[in-house]
């Protein structure tokens, strides 16, 4: 019997490309990335995943057109408005990892809205990265840290790898078992550099608007072909 991973995360690659390969425009692909979370979501469920982390904006982003940028921020709140009450019947619990400093406050209450309304939920938890970075959690880890030092509440020797992860920006999530990227692209980009310590990775051809339920099925089947020893024998 295949082994379903705990948690997945997914490196959504490939809106901008599909949409070109289809002559639309970019906007029109990121709309179908965005609608494609719901799909794979469901999915995850019905197989039984228990945490799907989708990196869906990252600290990087925000360096794209304006217009872009401002597009993808609208994406989110349509998406968190329009969906919170399926969220709350199919029982997904919804998070934010990120540095969330540079988002408006419409965006920031409706995220911490949906978040408070959801955190009960315990069919699938989403945990959407979004300004995220992971070079800026580690950082933001380390700062806390610091201050905990400087404040005498602990001494450098309490400091290890334990200690560390709880100070991530959402502790309480287990490290992903499987990393799915899509789009053809070979590289992290700057996600999960901590968790993904013994994570297995998986890297899909196929553009994030077109990844399906069978596509996922396929990572897994992948998945299930390795051993993981984690360094040992």
């Amino acid at each position: 019997m295949a082994k379903i991973p705990e948690h997945i995360a997914i490196i959504m690659d490939g809106n901008a490309r599909f949409a070109k390969s289809k002559s639309l425009p970019i906007k029109i692909g990121h709309k179908m990335g965005a609608d494609n979370v719901q799909k794979i979501t469901d999915n995850c469920i019905e197989i039984g995943v228990k945490y799907l982390t989708i990196y869906a904006f990252s600290s990087e982003n925000w360096n794209r057109p304006q217009e872009e940028v401002k597009y993808l921020m609208d994406l989110l709140y349509e998406y968190l408005s329009k969906e919170s009450s399926e969220l709350m019947k199919r029982g997904i619990k919804i998070i934010v990892s990120g540095n969330l400093d540079n988002i408006d406050e419409r965006l920031k209450n409706k995220i911490e809205q949906v978040e408070e309304l959801s955190k009960n939920n315990t069919k699938l938890t989403l945990n959407v990265a979004f300004s995220y970075g992971a070079r800026q959690e580690i950082v933001d880890a380390t700062k806390k840290i610091a201050v905990a030092v400087k404040n005498q509440e602990i001494i450098i020797d309490n400091i290890n790898e334990d200690l560390f992860k709880k100070n991530l920006y959402h502790p309480e999530i287990p490290d992903p078992d499987l990393l799915i990227r899509t789009a053809g692209d070979l590289r992290i980009s700057n996600f999960l550099l901590w968790q993904i310590a013994y994570t297995e990775l998986y890297f899909s051809e196929k553009f994030w608007p077109e990844f399906n339920k069978s596509e996922l099925l396929k990572a897994i089947d992948n998945f299930n072909k390795r051993e993981r020893r984690y360094g040992k024998r």
